[in-house]
């Protein structure tokens, strides 16, 4: 469920973009500003949430995101000027950012090392489904509301709706977290040895020594102390490698521009010519194509291993993002009357499709999987905060800049996401480990 709120939250904001533009009457800077105002809290959200977590538990850490999720909901309904949108979508991108962050860890911590690659792929799966359900939703509050987005459904404009909407799976989280385990890493680390041996025995199996098992993780934690940011210092470039490393995997994964097509397609579409229903079911359309990608992964991370995995899709989005830049340097028009010839306009959507199952079914996994697995134990909380919270300043990066970008040159910027597709393989070849069928103490 926080993998689904990370991947609604993110993306709902997709069917309002126009309706906020008219309703508030803004520019595309400012607009941007607020599309990528949940950014700014995300990045907050993931640097505190693997401390909090040490602190007062996985479990609570996701108790308190819920509690944001859920405000912020309301917030974002119900606001009276542009700043009071753009102060509840901070909020929520608190609650996403810790989402973010303690998703990947938990599953890490409770998850057998054979299947833990999979297990750490739910948490995309999730969010690719909660990127498609916010579509589908957005699609249906349209079509209520006779296909204009401030058109009004129970005294409310379409795109309230769409951003109230999200209180149902925030309650819905807050509530499950009630009914999962404790990590035993952290009921270990607090003292509470049977009550970790109960949770080991229920996720692991009982046939395993769980006294072995226990002495195991509290050997891999004597060797540490509480991460803190002091710790990730050392290289010579400041940061110790490996933290360089995932900072790199969290900054290409965004730099590639997938966020474009799940923050503003339905104006991307819009922008060359197709009509607003239209531009909505292409959203829903490519939001699926995202979760067939993303099974793919799922089913190969653990098979074929994760810089593999990562190479087939940089290759993969590189080529799609190229034919997409082709096709959008045909774009003709202006102001409401643009469009594309049909070759070029076929050949964007394809290759848009592309680009998704792409990313999908390898960088959409492959960072989140990495991530919880190749810091050494005594960084792995802090190190995975900071490369986290990169991720999300990489991602604002991308998402205030690309209205200006587009009003520039549509194509271009896809060009930029080519080059950045095309970097990111030496990248992996040179310098990501990989950590298929290992423990996580053996990391470190």
């Amino acid at each position: 469920m926080g993998g689904f709120l990370f991947g609604y939250d993110s993306s709902v904001i997709n069917g309002a973009v126009e309706a906020i533009r008219d309703r508030f009457d803004v520019g595309s800077e400012a607009l941007a500003q607020v599309i990528a105002a949940a950014l700014i809290g995300c990045a907050i959200g993931a640097a505190v949430a693997g401390r909090l977590a040490d602190r007062i538990g996985r479990i609570r850490t996701m108790q308190i995101a819920a509690v944001l999720f859920t405000v912020s909901a309301i917030g974002s309904a119900l606001p009276f000027a542009l700043w009071d949108l753009a102060m509840w979508r901070v909020l929520g991108g608190v609650a996403i950012g810790m989402a973010s962050v303690i998703g990947p860890a938990y599953i890490a911590e409770v998850s057998p090392p054979a299947y833990r690659g999979r297990l750490a792929s739910f948490q995309q799966a999730a969010i690719v489904i909660g990127i498609a359900v916010s579509q589908l939703v957005n699609w249906g509050i349209l079509n209520a509301a006779g296909g204009d987005q401030r058109g009004k459904i129970m005294g409310l404009e379409a795109w309230q709706v769409m951003l109230g909407v999200m209180v149902v799976p925030a309650v819905l989280y807050g509530l499950l977290s009630f009914a999962i385990p404790e990590s035993p890493r952290y009921l270990i680390a607090a003292g509470k040895v049977e009550k970790a041996k109960e949770v080991l025995r229920e996720v692991e199996g009982s046939k395993i020594d769980l006294d072995a098992r226990v002495g195991e993780i509290n050997l891999a934690m004597r060797r540490e102390h509480k991460s803190t940011f002091r710790d990730l210092m050392g290289g010579r470039a400041g940061f110790l490698p490996i933290v360089w490393i995932g900072i790199g995997l969290s900054v290409f994964q965004q730099l590639v521009g997938i966020n474009v097509i799940f923050y503003y397609s339905n104006a991307l579409w819009q922008s060359v010519g197709i009509d607003p229903k239209s531009s909505f079911f292409y959203s829903f359309e490519t939001s699926i194509v995202n979760i067939i990608g993303t099974v793919i992964a799922m089913v190969l991370v653990d098979r074929i291993g994760r810089k593999p995995l990562a190479l087939i899709g940089s290759a993969g989005m590189a080529v799609s993002l190229g034919l997409a830049a082709w096709a959008f340097s045909y774009k003709s028009g202006t102001g409401d009357d643009i469009s594309l010839p049909d070759l070029q306009g076929t050949v964007a959507i394809v290759a848009a499709n592309c680009f998704v199952l792409f990313f999908a079914l390898s960088w959409g996994v492959v960072v989140w999987v990495l991530l919880g697995e190749m810091f050494p134990n005594k960084i792995r909380a802090a190190a995975l905060g900071v490369a986290a919270a990169a991720q999300w300043i990489a991602n604002w990066v991308i998402t205030v800049t690309f209205p200006t970008l587009s009003d520039w040159n549509l194509s271009g910027a896809y060009m930029i996401y080519t080059a950045f597709a095309l970097l990111s393989i030496p990248f992996i070849l040179k310098f990501v480990p990989e950590t298929k069928g290992k423990s996580l103490e053996e990391m470190g």
